[in-house]
């Protein structure tokens, strides 16, 4: 930015200036929707004399943050303009040394006098501390402008720091009577091209795509991001397969692709298919070993665990796309956030298989109560996005 840029706010109560900023600071950060992954999107806006002198938003992680940034934006010639000034910002500036040095720092140095936030970072390296450092440096520190708002840019991110958990949404597709498969399997295409090109949409936000070993098998898929409309992403999410059995073959398509691929697989498999493994990462696979959960008539991964894996792999938003039966357990367990269905205007008759395997809902009072959040035509399709009532519980 060569020039300092004057906006027409004279004519708005003082009162709402900081809602005003903030807001650009929230549009700024969206910017950074596909690309910030392992970290949160945020934005932020440098104002002198209501006058708007830097904006800057993190862009990929590992490089500068959004506030650095900003402060970039000043060249030769405005250089010292920061002095004074009161820095817009969607997430409480960050405190410690990671890949970048302390934001905190940066607005302190560079002379800003006031730091208007909206929300505290949930990061427990970061919250709080952040605040802290800036008041004692003499700044003068405001919170919770448009925090619900904020809170909108990084629902994942927030998850997995206060619950150890990353998001999960669950994305099926589904004929009008509730089908997903002829008995034969065959599956392709039940939405048009237009919901079909909103899945990318969804796996180019995600942090990593969740899927079974019977996907594979039936399939073979490749899980990744072809739209051109997402180029600019610059990632491929992460795939994560559950395969209890080992059974992925090694030459699977998504082995083979950019990207990491994880294949969380029976701790026992490690001592009984040593070669398998070996070929497995020889071919491009991270193998990782989960303790079993035993159940009445089957065994199969510990999702628990599972959870926890992908929240040390910093996986923000997960993408569940399963069959039947993996989808149905990771909603009976309530690890599922969000569901989303694409409705196709068609019927696929009673031998086509259903949407969830959900085994034991034999009376209405154990039926799984969903929350519609959103239904939307997309072509001629419908997505309808539901919360079960059990998300963000306890649970």
């Amino acid at each position: 930015m060569n020039s300092v840029r004057k906006l027409n706010v004279w004519n708005r109560p003082k009162p709402m200036l900081d809602e005003y900023y903030m807001a650009k600071a929230i549009s700024l950060a969206k910017r950074g929707w596909y690309t910030t992954h392992p970290n949160p999107r945020v934005g932020c806006v440098l104002v002198r004399n209501e006058q708007v002198i830097a904006e800057g938003w993190h862009q990929y992680a590992g490089q500068g943050h959004a506030e650095v940034n900003a402060l970039a934006q000043l060249d030769n010639s405005t250089q010292g303009y920061a002095q004074g000034a009161t820095a817009y910002v969607t997430l409480e500036p960050c405190s410690h040394f990671g890949k970048t040095p302390p934001c905190s720092n940066a607005l302190i140095e560079a002379g800003v006098k006031r730091v208007v936030i909206a929300m505290l970072d949930p990061n427990p390296l970061v919250s709080g501390n952040g605040v802290k450092r800036l008041q004692e440096n003499g700044l003068e520190v405001k919170t919770g402008v448009l925090g619900s708002e904020a809170r909108t840019l990084n629902p994942g991110f927030i998850q997995r720091m206060v619950s150890k958990k990353p998001r999960i949404r669950c994305k099926m597709a589904m004929s009008l009577d509730g089908r997903t498969a002829m008995a034969s399997g065959e599956s392709k295409w039940i939405t048009s091209a237009d919901a079909r090109e909103d899945v990318q949409r969804l796996r180019a936000e995600s942090s990593a795509i969740l899927t079974g070993i019977g996907t594979i098998l039936a399939d073979n898929p490749s899980m990744n991001v072809r739209s051109s409309h997402y180029s600019n992403a610059m990632r491929q999410p992460e795939r994560f397969i559950l395969d209890t059995q080992l059974r992925c073959p090694i030459d699977a398509r998504l082995l083979a692709l950019p990207g990491k691929t994880i294949i969380a697989t029976a701790k026992a498999r490690q001592s009984l298919m040593p070669q398998k493994v070996q070929e497995l990462e020889s071919n491009g696979a991270n193998v990782h070993f989960l303790p079993i959960q035993k159940r009445t008539l089957t065994s199969s991964l510990s999702l628990q665990a599972m959870m926890s894996l992908m929240a040390e792999q910093q996986y923000n938003d997960v993408l569940l796309e399963a069959g039947a039966t993996l989808t149905g357990s990771m909603l009976c367990a309530g690890f599922v956030d969000e569901l989303i269905i694409y409705m196709a205007p068609h019927l696929m008759g009673s031998e086509a298989r259903g949407l969830f395997n959900l085994p034991g809902l034999d009376a209405m009072a154990n039926r799984i109560n969903l929350k519609i959040q959103d239904i939307r035509a997309v072509g001629q399709d419908f997505r309808i996005t539901a919360i079960p009532a059990f998300a963000n519980s306890s649970k």
